[in-house]
């Protein structure tokens, strides 16, 4: 999504300035809330405060799987089928939604002791799985990351899916910031 979003700014507004960050959901919220960022693409939360949202996708979690891995080799993977491997799972500061699932599914399929690593960041994640480390649970927007030496796999037993969205100051006195968020809005109208 973000490649798109930010295609079409730079086609509309070829002298613009743009910086770009990446952080967790809440870190962008207090980036938004004390003027350091115009807009964020942050995971749904349940109060935004004085915030603005729009919701623009939903999107799976998949099990990303180095290209050489023999459960590439499976024409069906279970969650069964995890046992013996090694897991890489998200361990961050604040127990999130996402890791409270994938908690509870480990821990329900006996695959709690198999966490061999773990990490607060998706790209850490997929970096861990490019390298042959293990496996781990990974969003879908990671299929349009360059130089990946992973597949993502759909799991059975394993259904997850997590909202992304737009969120800004209504205060931010960004020049042609409306536009800008009328950009990203045209990205879910055209199902990107």
């Amino acid at each position: 999504m973000l490649p798109a979003f930010l295609a079409r700014i730079g086609r509309k507004y070829p002298d613009i300035e743009l910086h770009i960050s990446s952080g967790s959901t809440n870190d962008i919220i207090r980036g938004l809330e004390n003027g350091q960022i115009n807009l964020g693409f942050i995971r749904p939360v349940e109060n935004i405060g004085s915030l603005r949202f729009f919701s623009i996708a939903h999107e799976r979690y998949l099990l990303a799987v180095e290209k050489t891995s023999a459960l590439l080799a499976r024409s069906e993977i279970g969650i069964e089928d995890l046992k013996g491997e090694k897991i890489i799972s998200f361990s961050r500061q604040n127990l999130s939604y996402t890791e409270r699932y994938f908690a509870e599914k480990f821990e329900e399929h006996d695959l709690s002791k198999s966490i061999a690593y773990t990490c607060d960041d998706t790209f850490s994640l997929v970096s861990l799985v490019s390298a042959g480390l293990g496996i781990g649970f990974a969003p879908e927007w990671t299929l349009d990351l360059p130089s990946r030496n992973f597949e993502l796999r759909k799991v059975r037993g394993v259904d997850f899916r997590i909202g992304l969205g737009v969120a800004w100051s209504k205060d931010d006195p960004t020049a042609a910031r409306d536009d800008i968020i009328d950009i990203a809005r045209s990205l879910v109208r055209a199902g990107r």
